[in-house]
Protein backbone atom coordinates (compact mmCIF):
# COMPACT_ATOMS: atom_id res chain seq x y z
CA UNK A 1 0.00 0.00 0.00
CA UNK A 2 1.22 3.33 -1.08
CA UNK A 3 -0.04 6.70 0.58
CA UNK A 4 -2.10 8.54 -1.55
CA UNK A 5 -2.00 5.98 -4.41
CA UNK A 6 -5.10 4.98 -5.96
CA UNK A 7 -5.00 0.90 -5.56
CA UNK A 8 -7.31 -1.20 -7.20
CA UNK A 9 -8.13 -4.13 -4.46
CA UNK A 10 -11.16 -5.61 -6.92
CA UNK A 11 -12.33 -4.76 -10.69
CA UNK A 12 -14.98 -3.08 -8.49
CA UNK A 13 -13.18 -1.38 -5.57
CA UNK A 14 -10.54 1.16 -5.67
CA UNK A 15 -8.45 2.56 -1.89
CA UNK A 16 -6.45 5.00 -1.18
CA UNK A 17 -4.38 5.01 2.08
CA UNK A 18 -4.63 8.26 4.34
CA UNK A 19 -1.15 9.62 5.78
CA UNK A 20 -1.96 9.07 9.36
CA UNK A 21 0.36 6.26 10.30
CA UNK A 22 0.16 5.66 13.73
CA UNK A 23 0.54 2.99 17.14
CA UNK A 24 -3.30 3.08 16.65
CA UNK A 25 -3.69 3.20 13.36
CA UNK A 26 -1.27 0.92 11.70
CA UNK A 27 -0.03 1.85 8.20
CA UNK A 28 -2.81 4.83 7.98
CA UNK A 29 -6.61 5.34 7.44
CA UNK A 30 -8.19 2.97 4.44
CA UNK A 31 -10.56 5.04 1.98
CA UNK A 32 -12.59 3.03 -0.14
CA UNK A 33 -13.84 3.95 -3.53
CA UNK A 34 -17.00 1.41 -4.61
CA UNK A 35 -17.67 1.13 -8.20
CA UNK A 36 -16.73 2.98 -12.03
CA UNK A 37 -18.64 5.77 -14.10
CA UNK A 38 -21.46 7.45 -12.26
CA UNK A 39 -22.58 7.71 -8.54
CA UNK A 40 -19.62 5.99 -6.89
CA UNK A 41 -19.78 5.65 -3.32
CA UNK A 42 -16.54 6.47 -1.34
CA UNK A 43 -16.29 4.55 2.04
CA UNK A 44 -14.67 6.33 5.03
CA UNK A 45 -13.42 9.19 3.35
CA UNK A 46 -10.52 9.60 6.30
CA UNK A 47 -8.88 12.59 8.15
CA UNK A 48 -9.28 16.22 7.44
CA UNK A 49 -6.15 16.37 5.63
CA UNK A 50 -5.36 18.24 2.44
CA UNK A 51 -2.79 15.65 1.25
CA UNK A 52 -5.73 13.04 1.81
CA UNK A 53 -8.19 15.16 -0.22
CA UNK A 54 -6.70 15.82 -3.31
CA UNK A 55 -5.45 12.31 -3.46
CA UNK A 56 -9.61 10.92 -2.98
CA UNK A 57 -10.58 13.34 -5.37
CA UNK A 58 -7.90 12.21 -8.21
CA UNK A 59 -8.54 8.71 -7.54
CA UNK A 60 -11.90 9.59 -9.90
CA UNK A 61 -11.26 9.53 -13.59
CA UNK A 62 -12.71 12.12 -15.70
CA UNK A 63 -16.25 12.03 -15.85
CA UNK A 64 -17.04 10.06 -12.69
CA UNK A 65 -19.35 11.29 -10.34
CA UNK A 66 -20.06 10.48 -6.44
CA UNK A 67 -23.53 9.00 -5.52
CA UNK A 68 -22.92 9.06 -1.50
CA UNK A 69 -19.90 9.50 0.99
CA UNK A 70 -20.55 6.56 3.68
CA UNK A 71 -18.81 6.45 7.08
CA UNK A 72 -18.86 3.45 9.16
CA UNK A 73 -18.09 5.34 12.09
CA UNK A 74 -17.66 8.83 14.13
CA UNK A 75 -13.86 8.66 14.68
CA UNK A 76 -12.14 11.31 13.23
CA UNK A 77 -9.74 9.31 11.24
CA UNK A 78 -12.36 7.92 9.20
CA UNK A 79 -14.92 10.80 9.48
CA UNK A 80 -13.02 13.70 9.58
CA UNK A 81 -13.39 14.98 5.58
CA UNK A 82 -16.82 14.02 4.87
CA UNK A 83 -17.71 17.45 5.42
CA UNK A 84 -15.52 19.09 2.93
CA UNK A 85 -15.71 16.30 0.34
CA UNK A 86 -19.39 16.28 0.15
CA UNK A 87 -19.44 19.78 -0.65
CA UNK A 88 -16.61 19.59 -3.05
CA UNK A 89 -18.42 16.39 -5.07
CA UNK A 90 -22.41 17.17 -4.32
CA UNK A 91 -22.57 13.96 -2.30
CA UNK A 92 -24.60 13.17 0.62
CA UNK A 93 -23.39 11.66 3.82
CA UNK A 94 -25.12 8.64 5.44
CA UNK A 95 -24.13 6.99 8.15
CA UNK A 96 -25.61 5.19 11.48
CA UNK A 97 -25.88 8.70 13.44
CA UNK A 98 -23.26 10.85 15.27
CA UNK A 99 -20.45 9.76 17.59
CA UNK A 100 -23.25 8.39 20.39
CA UNK A 101 -25.34 7.28 18.31
CA UNK A 102 -25.96 3.27 19.18
CA UNK A 103 -25.42 3.40 22.61
CA UNK A 104 -26.50 0.20 24.66
CA UNK A 105 -28.48 1.39 27.80
CA UNK A 106 -25.64 0.31 29.62
CA UNK A 107 -22.97 1.82 28.20
CA UNK A 108 -25.54 4.78 28.59
CA UNK A 109 -26.11 4.30 31.94
CA UNK A 110 -22.49 4.28 32.49
CA UNK A 111 -21.61 7.60 30.66
CA UNK A 112 -24.51 9.45 32.46
CA UNK A 113 -22.89 7.92 35.70
CA UNK A 114 -19.65 9.72 34.56
CA UNK A 115 -17.70 7.18 33.08
CA UNK A 116 -15.53 9.24 30.57
CA UNK A 117 -13.58 7.29 27.26
CA UNK A 118 -10.33 7.24 27.05
CA UNK A 119 -9.77 9.96 23.86
CA UNK A 120 -9.78 7.59 20.95
CA UNK A 121 -10.58 10.29 18.61
CA UNK A 122 -14.29 10.81 18.61
CA UNK A 123 -16.13 13.33 15.82
CA UNK A 124 -18.08 15.28 17.83
CA UNK A 125 -19.16 17.71 15.07
CA UNK A 126 -19.91 14.79 12.52
CA UNK A 127 -23.91 14.54 11.61
CA UNK A 128 -24.55 12.37 8.31
CA UNK A 129 -27.12 13.59 6.16
CA UNK A 130 -28.92 10.43 5.98
CA UNK A 131 -29.11 8.26 8.52
CA UNK A 132 -28.79 4.27 7.76
CA UNK A 133 -30.10 1.25 9.41
CA UNK A 134 -29.32 -2.10 9.70
CA UNK A 135 -30.42 -4.27 6.62
CA UNK A 136 -30.52 -1.06 4.25
CA UNK A 137 -29.81 -1.30 0.64
CA UNK A 138 -27.77 1.75 -0.74
CA UNK A 139 -27.52 2.20 -4.52
CA UNK A 140 -24.24 1.38 -6.29
CA UNK A 141 -22.15 0.43 -9.42
CA UNK A 142 -21.36 -2.71 -9.67
CA UNK A 143 -23.80 -3.94 -6.80
CA UNK A 144 -25.95 -2.61 -4.12
CA UNK A 145 -24.48 -2.38 -0.99
CA UNK A 146 -26.11 -4.24 2.47
CA UNK A 147 -25.47 -1.83 5.64
CA UNK A 148 -24.48 -4.49 8.79
CA UNK A 149 -25.00 -2.63 11.95
CA UNK A 150 -21.99 -4.20 14.11
CA UNK A 151 -22.06 -1.62 17.04
CA UNK A 152 -19.12 -2.79 19.66
CA UNK A 153 -16.04 -0.25 18.59
CA UNK A 154 -18.86 2.17 18.45
CA UNK A 155 -22.41 1.89 19.04
CA UNK A 156 -23.06 3.42 15.54
CA UNK A 157 -20.19 1.54 13.68
CA UNK A 158 -21.33 -0.19 10.47
CA UNK A 159 -19.72 -2.69 8.02
CA UNK A 160 -20.97 -2.71 4.33
CA UNK A 161 -21.44 -5.89 1.89
CA UNK A 162 -20.52 -5.33 -1.60
CA UNK A 163 -21.67 -8.76 -2.65
CA UNK A 164 -19.18 -10.99 -1.22
CA UNK A 165 -16.64 -8.42 -0.08
CA UNK A 166 -17.19 -6.87 3.80
CA UNK A 167 -15.89 -3.74 4.43
CA UNK A 168 -15.45 -4.61 8.02
CA UNK A 169 -14.21 -0.40 9.24
CA UNK A 170 -12.76 -0.95 12.91
CA UNK A 171 -14.70 -3.85 13.80
CA UNK A 172 -12.26 -6.57 12.33
CA UNK A 173 -8.49 -5.70 11.09
CA UNK A 174 -6.04 -8.20 9.88
CA UNK A 175 -2.75 -6.02 11.42
CA UNK A 176 -4.11 -5.88 14.81
CA UNK A 177 -7.25 -6.36 17.09
CA UNK A 178 -9.54 -3.45 18.01
CA UNK A 179 -9.97 -0.90 20.68
CA UNK A 180 -13.11 -1.50 22.68
CA UNK A 181 -13.48 1.77 25.16
CA UNK A 182 -16.10 1.93 27.38
CA UNK A 183 -18.62 3.94 26.98
CA UNK A 184 -18.69 4.54 23.58
CA UNK A 185 -17.28 0.68 22.80
CA UNK A 186 -19.31 -2.14 24.17
CA UNK A 187 -17.35 -5.40 24.80
CA UNK A 188 -20.39 -7.73 24.84
CA UNK A 189 -21.87 -6.18 21.70
CA UNK A 190 -18.59 -6.15 20.15
CA UNK A 191 -18.66 -10.25 20.64
CA UNK A 192 -22.00 -10.32 19.25
CA UNK A 193 -21.42 -8.03 16.06
CA UNK A 194 -18.06 -10.70 15.45
CA UNK A 195 -20.25 -13.63 16.04
CA UNK A 196 -22.94 -11.89 13.36
CA UNK A 197 -20.33 -11.28 11.02
CA UNK A 198 -18.66 -15.06 11.13
CA UNK A 199 -21.98 -16.33 9.78
CA UNK A 200 -21.19 -14.84 6.09
CA UNK A 201 -19.52 -15.99 3.10
CA UNK A 202 -17.11 -13.32 2.27
CA UNK A 203 -14.03 -14.32 0.06
CA UNK A 204 -12.64 -10.36 0.99
CA UNK A 205 -12.51 -8.45 3.51
CA UNK A 206 -11.21 -4.89 3.48
CA UNK A 207 -10.17 -3.06 6.96
CA UNK A 208 -10.09 0.41 8.00
CA UNK A 209 -7.20 -0.33 8.43
CA UNK A 210 -3.95 -2.25 7.11
CA UNK A 211 -3.99 -4.92 4.03
CA UNK A 212 -7.33 -7.01 2.41
CA UNK A 213 -8.01 -10.21 4.47
CA UNK A 214 -8.38 -13.25 2.24
CA UNK A 215 -9.28 -16.27 4.78
CA UNK A 216 -11.82 -14.04 6.58
CA UNK A 217 -13.32 -16.98 8.58
CA UNK A 218 -10.25 -17.52 10.19
CA UNK A 219 -9.14 -13.99 10.92
CA UNK A 220 -12.98 -13.52 12.29
CA UNK A 221 -12.72 -16.51 14.65
CA UNK A 222 -9.25 -15.53 15.84
CA UNK A 223 -10.23 -12.31 16.91
CA UNK A 224 -12.89 -14.03 18.39
CA UNK A 225 -10.25 -16.75 20.27
CA UNK A 226 -7.77 -13.47 20.97
CA UNK A 227 -10.84 -12.20 23.19
CA UNK A 228 -12.29 -14.97 24.92
CA UNK A 229 -8.46 -15.65 25.56
CA UNK A 230 -8.07 -11.95 27.35
CA UNK A 231 -11.26 -12.78 28.92
CA UNK A 232 -9.69 -16.06 30.86
CA UNK A 233 -6.56 -14.31 31.68
CA UNK A 234 -8.67 -11.45 33.03
CA UNK A 235 -10.89 -14.02 35.50
CA UNK A 236 -7.71 -16.09 36.45
CA UNK A 237 -5.98 -12.58 37.45
CA UNK A 238 -8.72 -11.73 39.63
CA UNK A 239 -8.86 -13.15 43.04
CA UNK A 240 -10.88 -11.79 46.23
CA UNK A 241 -8.44 -8.75 46.58
CA UNK A 242 -9.33 -6.12 44.61
CA UNK A 243 -7.38 -4.24 41.90
CA UNK A 244 -7.58 -1.81 39.69
CA UNK A 245 -7.73 -1.98 35.68
CA UNK A 246 -4.48 -0.34 35.31
CA UNK A 247 -3.01 -3.06 38.03
CA UNK A 248 -4.50 -5.89 35.86
CA UNK A 249 -3.63 -4.34 32.31
CA UNK A 250 -0.06 -4.58 33.39
CA UNK A 251 -0.79 -8.25 34.47
CA UNK A 252 -2.11 -9.23 31.97
CA UNK A 253 -0.44 -7.41 29.44
CA UNK A 254 3.12 -7.58 30.70
CA UNK A 255 4.45 -7.58 27.10
CA UNK A 256 3.04 -4.84 25.65
CA UNK A 257 5.17 -2.09 24.73
CA UNK A 258 4.41 0.90 27.24
CA UNK A 259 2.80 3.48 24.60
CA UNK A 260 0.26 0.69 24.13
CA UNK A 261 -0.68 0.26 27.84
CA UNK A 262 -3.40 3.01 27.91
CA UNK A 263 -5.44 1.54 25.26
CA UNK A 264 -4.57 -1.99 26.71
CA UNK A 265 -6.66 -0.78 29.60
CA UNK A 266 -9.78 0.38 27.91
CA UNK A 267 -10.15 -2.85 26.18
CA UNK A 268 -9.36 -4.33 29.60
CA UNK A 269 -12.15 -2.19 31.16
CA UNK A 270 -14.22 -3.11 28.44
CA UNK A 271 -14.24 -6.86 29.30
CA UNK A 272 -14.44 -6.03 32.80
CA UNK A 273 -17.79 -3.83 32.24
CA UNK A 274 -18.78 -7.31 30.55
CA UNK A 275 -18.17 -9.63 33.11
CA UNK A 276 -19.73 -7.32 35.85
CA UNK A 277 -22.88 -7.28 33.73
CA UNK A 278 -23.00 -11.13 33.21
CA UNK A 279 -22.51 -11.25 37.05
CA UNK A 280 -19.15 -12.92 36.73
CA UNK A 281 -17.10 -10.55 38.76
CA UNK A 282 -17.22 -7.91 41.69
CA UNK A 283 -16.38 -4.58 41.86
CA UNK A 284 -16.44 -1.50 44.25
CA UNK A 285 -17.14 2.20 43.54
CA UNK A 286 -17.69 1.31 39.86
CA UNK A 287 -17.60 3.17 37.20
CA UNK A 288 -15.70 5.71 38.84
CA UNK A 289 -12.37 6.64 38.58
CA UNK A 290 -11.33 4.36 41.93
CA UNK A 291 -13.32 1.29 40.91
CA UNK A 292 -11.52 -1.71 41.87
CA UNK A 293 -12.63 -5.64 40.63
CA UNK A 294 -12.74 -9.12 42.19
CA UNK A 295 -13.80 -11.96 41.92
CA UNK A 296 -17.52 -12.48 42.68
CA UNK A 297 -18.97 -13.69 45.76
CA UNK A 298 -19.92 -17.56 45.95
CA UNK A 299 -23.71 -17.91 46.01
Amino acid sequence: MQVGQAEWVTPQIRRVLAPNPSPMTGPGTNSYVLGRGRGLVLVDPGPDDPRHRAALLAALDSGETLGAIVVTHAHRDHSEAAAGLAQALSAPILAFGEASSGRSPLMQRLADAGLEGGGEGLDHAFVPDQRVVDGDSLPCPGGALRVIHTPGHLGGHICLAYGDVLLSGDMAMGWSSSIVSPPDGDMGAYMRSLARLGTGCWRLMLPGHGAAVTEVADRLAALTRHRLDREAALLAALSNEPISAAALTRQVYHDLAPGLLPAAERNVLAHLVDLLERNRIGATDFPGPCALFHQSSPE
